[in-house]
């Protein structure tokens, strides 16, 4: 990268978050990086759209008052200079697994600027908890050394290596750091889904129990998937695509044939 390199940086989190800043302080040493993130906290909205949002100006760049699809269209058809790259994060807490795609935020993010044929990299950190409420749990800008390092490794390079000639964007997982650098590894999203609900009157509670097997002794996941490789402490770098493929099915073509002879009754 260089000074005349471009990043559009964005999250879920929301602009104050500490995720942010310190991507923001990383890349910038490498590039010319513009901020268009949420004003505030904007997690799992998946890619929400907004017709009107407000704009304050903030000392990162820019404060939308919408979700982070809402912060790439405006970032890229408006906001900033159009961009090399968008990067979305560093979010607290893992997007793990394909029923996650649809849902992050930071992935949605990711995904909006795929459709502007802008590469993107998605970088989140895994936050291991106990019996502490997740939103309780405490993330210093130190915690992010390693996603920071993975992000700017992979903005400097993989364009230049030709990744995004196979992929749209990436979506990359990233362990705590524990004083030693985590190995990478290119992973696929674990097909793996638990959610379930549960009634109490006039009430529904959903549950995502998924999270209940997070340990390498228990974890369901096999090898190659994103979620085994970052509970064993490795980076977890799935190249994806989008927009989404379709496939040729000879069942619904036989469909197609036989509409014209159905008659409504």
């Amino acid at each position: 990268m260089s000074d005349d390199f471009e990043i559009l940086l964005t999250n879920d989190d929301g602009i104050d978050s500490t995720g942010i800043r310190t991507l923001y302080d990383a890349l910038s040493e490498h590039a010319n990086v513009t901020v268009v993130a949420p004003a505030g906290d904007r997690s799992a909205c998946g890619r929400s759209i907004s017709h009107e949002v407000e704009v304050d100006d903030h000392e990162l760049g820019y404060a939308v008052h919408g979700t982070p699809a809402d912060c790439v269209v405006a970032g890229l058809a408006e906001l900033g200079p159009f961009p090399d790259l968008v990067v979305a994060g560093c979010n607290k807490g893992a997007n793990l697994g394909e029923y996650v795609l649809g849902r992050s935020g930071t992935i949605s993010a990711a995904v909006e600027a795929a459709f502007f044929d802008v590469p993107a990299i998605a970088t989140s950190l895994y936050v291991p908890v106990d019996d502490t409420p997740f939103e309780d749990v405490e993330i210093t800008a130190e915690d992010y050394a390693e996603a920071t390092r993975v992000t700017t490794y992979l903005a400097e390079r993989a364009l230049e290596a030709g990744v995004f000639e196979h992929a749209a964007y990436l979506n990359v997982n990233v362990p705590l750091p524990d004083g030693e650098p985590a190995p990478l590894e290119i992973t696929r999203p674990s097909k793996r889904y638990e959610m379930d609900a549960e009634r109490d009157g006039a009430h529904v509670t959903l549950h995502d129990r998924v999270w209940d097997e997070m340990t390498p002794d228990a974890l369901p996941d096999p090898p190659g998937t994103d979620r085994r490789a970052v509970v064993e402490g490795k980076v977890s770098v799935s190249p994806l695509t989008a927009p989404h493929s379709t496939n040729h099915h000879e069942a619904l073509d036989a469909l197609a044939d036989d509409y014209d002879g159905v008659r409504l009754e």
